[in-house]
């Protein structure tokens, strides 16, 4: 089935090519990404641009890529990703902050800029712990045992 509504993500890289955006998602997403055949839409006003319809997860994206930046990515739009326990959590925070940036209460931005909030899928169940929200604020990535104790 067509989804109805599929967010697009402008991404901007040093020659406008996808394949190395592609790339760095395939690389953490394995099985549960695919992507569709590449579009190049040629010279733009912001360079070669490229563009690329991806799954992740069973959701569509379309994925574009410039040369030039025409919009950055902010926190206006990020991504959630509920997990297991913490050797998950450990999987995409390590992953994203390898070459992005760690923020606070589990918030990342990946080597492009895109957001991230890497969550355990109990988070309301810690959050109902005494002093959940000091822990969390103390917290870049959310280390599960600190709620425990």
């Amino acid at each position: 089935m067509q989804n109805k509504i599929i967010p697009n993500i402008w991404f901007s890289t040093p020659d406008g090519k996808i394949s190395s955006v592609l790339a760095y998602y395939q690389d953490i997403f394995a099985n549960d990404f695919k992507a569709g055949h590449i579009i190049p839409l040629g010279e733009t006003p912001s360079g070669n641009t490229e563009m690329c319809e991806v799954t992740i997860f069973g959701q569509k994206y379309m994925i574009l890529t410039t040369a030039k930046e025409h919009h950055q990515l902010n926190d206006a739009v990020s991504f959630m990703i509920n997990c297991a326990g913490q050797k998950e959590i450990d999987k995409y925070w390590d992953y994203f902050t390898r070459e992005g940036k760690e923020v606070q209460c589990g918030w990342c931005n990946d080597k492009y800029g895109l957001r991230w909030q890497v969550l355990p899928e109990n988070l309301s169940e810690l959050m109902s712990k005494p002093n959940a929200f000091k822990i969390m604020m103390g917290q870049k990535k959310i280390v599960i045992e600190e709620y425990l104790k």
